[in-house]
């Protein structure tokens, strides 16, 4: 416990490090995300009725994937999630990324136009307005940008606030940016909880836990970065339609869904290609043993992080290796990797911790999807975005591991 005491303090103090004007330091907003996170850890964690009530606003997203399943399934066949033509001996190998879980963004953008033109959006981007203006000192596309982030994906919940992306300030792009690496989509959450199963039933729960709790530790910690300027609690809602009725806006929001879509699987590609390559040449060094690799690399440099959290030290490698492997490669694969540990080589209360530690999506893969979209969503903003998006990996993780401090506390 005395570990992660200490932690809470260090992180923010990595993250201050990290600012890009050291001389402001938001204290209200730095008191009021470490209260959120403890009152909702508390809250959700011994409350059942509130899990039960997450729970339903993810299978509402879960609805949504299924529907968009329905329609790749016809354009793509079985690469798209229709029946197979033939016996599937590996299971596993018939998810085609590109073809299953990534045209979501399609209906998605869809979707949000639709409702944008219905107003629905703007009235729920005027609560939160209210609600984080008073609590957190938020404006209203901020705070909704932020916490849709929860339950959607690092591009569908820019899409919810597109109006006002070109006039935000860069602070408030850092805070979305930010929740968006700090949390997962509910699309994969239940992927994630069925590889978690063995080990931990109510998976699924810790999971939307992790998710909820991250976004008030993101917020405060992209605040500390990239400090927010006194207007932002002022900034004007954006509430006219762009769309001159709903067919239009249907089209328009799907046109724009097929551009995030070609830019999110290129960017994709490419980053993927450059962890590879950094690897390759790691592993031409002279190193003795086995050839070096940026997860092994970074899994040594990361024990002391993982030992803040409240991990003892013995194990503090093995879990220093798993952070690295869900920053350089996915947090999928570090979920896989921790569930084959034996509970000698990671204790119970570790691997509970390193649960929400890695529940977010901060990786170089999820950077590429964030550059594609948000480029494509907002291209005159283009040069705060990639100024931006690599640091957003280091406060995303920074979230997520306050998370983790926080349940460990908790627990």
């Amino acid at each position: 416990m005395s570990q992660a005491l200490l932690g809470l303090p260090c992180l923010i103090f990595l993250a201050w490090l990290s600012s890009a004007d050291r001389s402001r330091f938001p204290l209200r907003l730095v008191i009021a995300g470490v209260l959120a996170q403890f009152m909702l850890a508390l809250l959700l964690l011994k409350a059942p009725l509130l899990q039960e009530g997450l729970l339903l606003i993810n299978n509402l997203v879960l609805v949504m994937e299924a529907a968009t399943a329905q329609g790749t399934a016809m354009v793509f066949g079985f690469l798209g999630g229709g029946p197979s033509p033939f016996e599937v001996s590996a299971a596993q190998h018939s998810f085609i990324l590109a073809f299953r879980a990534l045209p979501i963004v399609i209906v998605f953008a869809a979707l949000s136009a639709l409702l944008w033109h219905w107003r629905i959006l703007p009235a729920l981007i005027g609560v939160f307005a209210r609600l984080l203006d008073k609590s957190m000192g938020l404006s209203g596309p901020v705070g909704m940008g932020a916490a849709s982030s929860v339950f959607i994906g690092m591009v569908e919940s820019p899409l919810l606030i597109q109006p006002h992306l070109r006039a935000m300030p860069a602070g408030g792009l850092f805070v979305i940016m930010s929740c968006g690496m700090a949390t997962v989509a509910g699309t994969v959450l239940g992927l994630y909880a069925a590889i978690l199963a063995p080990a931990t039933p109510d998976a699924l729960s810790h999971l939307v836990i992790a998710s909820l709790i991250s976004a008030p530790a993101a917020i405060l910690l992209a605040a500390v970065m990239v400090p927010l300027p006194p207007s932002t609690a002022a900034q004007p809602l954006v509430l006219r339609s762009e769309y001159r009725s709903s067919m239009d806006a249907i089209v328009s929001g799907t046109t724009q869904g097929l551009q995030l879509l070609a830019n999110i699987i290129g960017m994709i590609i490419v980053f993927v290609a450059l962890v590879y390559l950094v690897d390759a040449m790691l592993g031409l060094l002279p190193a003795g043993g086995e050839p070096l690799t940026l997860v092994g690399l970074f899994g040594h440099i990361l024990m002391p992080l993982a030992w803040l959290l409240g991990i003892p030290w013995h194990e503090a490698q093995v879990a220093g290796e798993l952070l690295a492997t869900k920053v350089f490669i996915n947090e999928l694969v570090a979920y896989l990797q921790l569930v084959e540990l034996d509970t000698d080589v990671l204790g119970q209360q570790s691997r509970l911790i390193l649960i929400y530690a890695l529940c977010g999506f901060a990786n170089f893969g999820s950077l590429g999807i964030m550059l594609g979209g948000m480029t494509a969503l907002c291209p005159e903003r283009s040069a705060d975005i990639l100024r931006l998006a690599p640091r957003a990996i280091w406060s995303g993780l920074l979230a997520t591991c306050m998370t983790g401090c926080v349940v460990g506390l908790i627990l």
